[in-house]
């Protein structure tokens, strides 16, 4: 929102080359304006302390606290000089809850002259467990002196309410505080992206004024009157940058596509051993609306794990084929792609063999196309598809390379959209003589706001219903840290579930063939203090594969699945698994998505902390999709009070996916709502919230609406256009890092 020279002068200038350096590396901050949009997470008041019982274990945090009692001791190392180490331990205290600081070696001297009884200051570092007690190792501080004590710092805490910034183990809060009040002067030169009649008439206060309240407030008013106004910023300029994007689509034209009364979908229709739920019937209703219009549909299906969505998208498919198109559905993984054909064909079966002896008279040919297939059957898959002999097309990126030419493309399904940019989309798209019709699947639901911001340009449909026949998924953490005996009792399930003649999945974070890169946890391991949990790096799929079958299920078919295997491996395991001669898969995540093997009943999800909660629900899908009922347990080593327990925690109390979707959000920084995956990365989101705010975000889809539809060039407000630029430049790099 930057279009002001000032705003958009580099840190290095300002702050000096180091400084500058830091943040550009930890915190994605480059210029003055960056900088300005950093805002605090949180404000203390002066003279009052932190709540030290509600930390949360191993993250970095900030606390303002008082010194009650330092000890010094001298202990035998063989590692410091005459043999004698010395440690600092320094409790503190927010006048109920106690917290320890430990400083050790040479680290120890500065903190015994200055953290005296009765000093307050704040302090940073990362909260972890020793010997039962919490403590921090090694923190950076901050003396809270008397308002006297010298100019910089009276005047950096001169408010009552001392902000504290999202910060790193580099820079602490208060390093942040003091390069903020260096560049705030250049708030007030903030352009107002806001049309003036919308600002008015919400009663927020202009931009460099909310810069001004949110970084130094007086009151808890002036936060709340800053933060009113930033969050408006935020979600507006968002949905103008999307009612921009559905006005421009609006305007394309498309082929209306419109199914034969007898014909290939009929045919479908008939051979279905069950009645479509209501709900699938519904949604239906809705694509078929949209495809027969003469604009390119853009619509969204998402719905529960296992509510039917193939089923849906299929019959789409279907109706393009039966008016003359060619659809496709593509995947992000070949596992998938694969997984995919093979029920498609397996749904239509002589449906699917056009061309061939015994295909039905409606029928259609099914294509395969991936990147790792051989040259001839590649060359076959090409020429199906320039022709128009094959109706229906699965496949992964390969689909969007240029040597792919389509007779008639119609209809174009995504199946898991977030591993898939805008770019390439529009790539697929391009491949239609005019603009194809486009049905994006999610595997797991997302909340009404989340689709509204991160598919605000798609319209939606919500498959909300189980189809009949599921079974019922019983779902447990086992803390394998505090309750060894839980684990062992883990793998005799396992092996009821097999001696009852079903199968089973382990599913494991990490593949563990050397290539998925022992450096980052290297990496990990240096910077984790003394007594750390994270030292040790995720489970492997090789080692607990070779663990289990010389340990607790010797005896067992143990079979593994993992991304870097060759296709055809990959494709022959999947095929036993599914035949049922293997007892237990040990995969990575490659099964998370669309595998389906109705006599798979019990999962076991390794260091389950590692994952997030959608994925966590995502893979409990595998299991439970028969008759028998479902049971998938929670492995992790997490102490019971972590973020990262309660995570788990929900995800064994609820199948609800739509609920989780919201937990999953409130749990992720901010960050990953516009899907970039490294949590908390600077993303256009920073005040915004998208569970909390939904009102503010179908407001603001409301006025953008407006605004586009009455000046779709935005001519008449210089300031919008700006700042959607801003956005749409960090939106554009996000979506490249997407694709």
């Amino acid at each position: 929102m930057d279009l002001v020279p000032a705003l958009q002068e580099p840190l290095k200038k300002v702050l000096g080359p180091a400084t500058a350096k830091v943040m550009a590396e930890h915190l994605g901050l480059h210029t003055v304006g960056d900088l300005l949009h950093h805002y605090p997470r949180r404000y203390e008041e002066r003279g009052q302390l932190t709540h030290l019982a509600d930390l949360p274990m191993d993250e970095h945090v900030t606390v303002v606290a008082q010194v009650a009692d330092a000890r010094l001791h001298t202990f035998a190392s063989s590692k410091a000089p005459r043999g004698k180490g010395q440690r600092l331990e320094v409790t503190i205290t927010d006048g109920s809850g106690r917290l320890q600081l430990v400083f050790f070696g040479n680290g120890v001297h500065k903190p015994h002259k200055e953290l005296l009884p009765g000093t307050r200051a704040m302090f940073a570092g990362k909260v972890s467990v020793f010997n039962r007690r919490l403590q921090l190792a090694h923190p950076a501080y901050e003396l809270l002196r008397g308002d006297t004590d010298g100019e910089e710092t009276a005047e950096s805490w001169a408010g009552a309410l001392i902000p504290l910034y999202p910060a790193t183990a580099k820079l602490e809060s208060w390093k942040l505080a003091k390069a903020i009040q260096t560049v705030l002067p250049s708030a007030r030169e903030a352009v107002d992206p806001l049309p003036d009649s919308l600002r008015e008439g919400r009663g927020l206060v202009s931009l460099p004024e909310a810069l001004l309240k949110i970084h130094r407030p007086h009151t808890k008013a002036d936060i709340e009157d800053a933060r009113a106004r930033l969050k408006w910023d935020e979600a507006f300029v968002l949905q103008v940058a999307l009612a921009r994007r559905r006005h421009a689509e609006t305007q394309l034209p498309a082929v209306p596509r419109e199914p034969g009364s007898d014909g290939l979908l009929a045919a479908f229709d008939d051979r279905l051993p069950f009645t479509l739920t209501d709900g699938q019937q519904r949604v239906s209703r809705e694509i078929f609306d949209d495809l027969a219009t003469d604009h390119p549909m853009h619509r969204l299906l998402q719905g529960e794990v296992g509510s039917g969505k193939t089923l849906v998208a299929l019959r789409a498919m279907l109706a393009v084929v039966d008016s003359g198109g060619q659809a496709v559905m593509l995947a992000p993984t070949e596992v998938l792609a694969q997984q995919h054909h093979r029920s498609v064909v397996e749904m239509m079966g002589e449906l699917a063999e056009g061309g061939m002896l015994g295909g039905a008279e409606h029928a259609t040919k099914v294509v395969l196309l991936t990147g790792s297939m051989g040259a001839a059957a590649r060359r076959h898959a090409l020429l199906d598809l320039a022709t128009g002999e094959a109706g229906i097309v699965i496949g992964t990126h390969a689909l969007i390379e240029d040597k792919v030419q389509f007779h008639d493309l119609g209809l174009v399904v995504v199946d898991e959209q977030h591993r898939f940019g805008v770019e390439q989309r529009d790539a697929l798209r391009g491949k239609g003589k005019q603009p194809p019709h486009l049905l994006v699947m999610t595997a797991t639901p997302i909340p009404r706001t989340v689709a509204m911001t991160v598919f605000g340009d798609l319209e939606t449909s919500v498959l909300d219903q189980l189809p009949a026949g599921r079974s019922p998924i019983a779902s447990h953490v086992v803390p394998a840290a505090d309750k060894p005996h839980f684990l062992t009792r883990a793998w005799e399930r396992v092996r009821e579930e097999v001696s009852n003649g079903h199968q089973a999945y382990v599913v494991c974070p990490r593949i563990g063939d050397g290539d998925d890169d022992p450096k980052k946890g290297a990496k990990q391991s240096k910077q984790a203090p003394e007594g750390d949990a994270d030292k040790r790096p995720p489970l492997a799929v090789l080692d607990v594969a070779e663990q289990l079958a010389k340990g607790p299920l010797q005896g067992l078919k143990v079979e593994i699945l993992h991304g870097r295997m060759q296709p055809d491996d990959k494709d022959a395991v999947m095929r036993r698994f599914a035949a049922g001669e293997t007892d237990v898969l040990v995969a990575t995540t490659v099964i998370e998505v669309g595998v389906n093997v109705p006599n798979a009943t019990a999962m076991v999800i390794m260091d389950a902390d590692r994952f997030g909660v959608s994925q966590l629900h995502q893979l409990r899908g595998r299991v439970g999709r028969g008759s028998a009922p479902g049971l998938c347990l929670l492995v992790s080593e997490m102490p019971e009070a972590s973020a990262a327990r309660q995570r788990l925690n929900a995800v064994a109390s609820t199948r609800d996916g739509f609920e989780l979707s919201r937990i999953d959000l409130e749990q992720r920084r901010e960050g990953d709502v516009l899907g970039q995956a490294q949590s908390g990365a600077r993303t256009s989101l920073r005040v915004l919230a998208v569970i909390e705010d939904e009102e503010i975000i179908a407001e603001a889809r409301q006025e953008a609406a407006a605004v586009v539809a009455a000046d779709p060039e935005l001519t008449s407000l210089p300031g919008l256009r700006t700042a959607l630029e801003a956005l749409l430049d960090e939106e554009r790099e996000q979506y490249l890092e997407k694709g």
